[in-house]
């Protein structure tokens, strides 16, 4: 931990594994979310599923500290939060069959084409999500971007390892801090999920 009672995590190696043990006290089923903006969605969630654990993903230490707030103030034990770039922690840092859910929401589109290749969602995206997920494991996106919403749809349409699932309307009725802003402009959320074939995960 960065200090006593945060809830930022901070691993002794940034080129190992992580030890899900060291990060938080009860082991429950794990939810991870990349990108976790200023924490809208994980800290409601969390309230909701006080048996899962959940791990927030964010780059920026600003957005780090309002969500390790939010939690705070709400007396969450299940939340941890990380400062990392989203593609290397998914890739290097996540045990493998290690998470239940995945959460991707509104992620940056890098709208021009010749900067697609930022995008942080791709075909290895889905081979690495493959890897870390539990065998019935959901990853689940929303994204106000057409042309990102159609790339995503089609490298987890491409893999047999996933199928599409429906997305729950308690999870839909949980929002983003964008989602809300969208709703209010009148922009449409297009969102997906899908499940890791194989047994149900716990």
């Amino acid at each position: 931990m960065e200090r006593a009672g945060s809830l930022l995590f901070k691993p002794a190696s940034y080129v190992e594994r992580l030890e899900l043990a060291e990060i938080f006290p009860e082991q429950q089923p794990l939810e991870v979310e990349l990108g976790a903006g200023d924490g809208s969605f994980l800290v409601q969630w969390a309230k909701r599923n006080p048996a899962h654990n959940f791990l927030g993903v964010e780059r920026l230490l600003g957005r780090i500290r309002k969500i390790e707030r939010k939690a705070s103030r709400a007396g969450l034990q299940n939340v941890r939060l990380m400062r990392i770039e989203a593609r290397y922690f998914l890739e290097y840092l996540l045990p493998e069959r290690s998470v239940t859910r995945l959460h991707v929401y509104f992620p940056d589109p890098w709208p021009k084409r010749k900067h697609w290749k930022n995008r942080l969602v791709n075909a290895h995206f889905v081979e690495v999500a493959a890897r870390v997920l539990k065998r019935g494991g959901e990853v689940f996106f929303r994204t106000d971007d057409k042309d990102y919403f159609e790339q995503i749809t089609s490298v987890f349409g491409a893999d047999r390892k996933f199928g599409r699932v429906e997305t729950s309307e308690e999870l839909r009725e949980t929002l983003t801090d964008f989602e809300r802003t969208f709703q209010e402009q009148g922009v449409r959320t297009l969102s997906a999920a899908y499940e890791l074939k194989g047994k149900a995960a716990p």
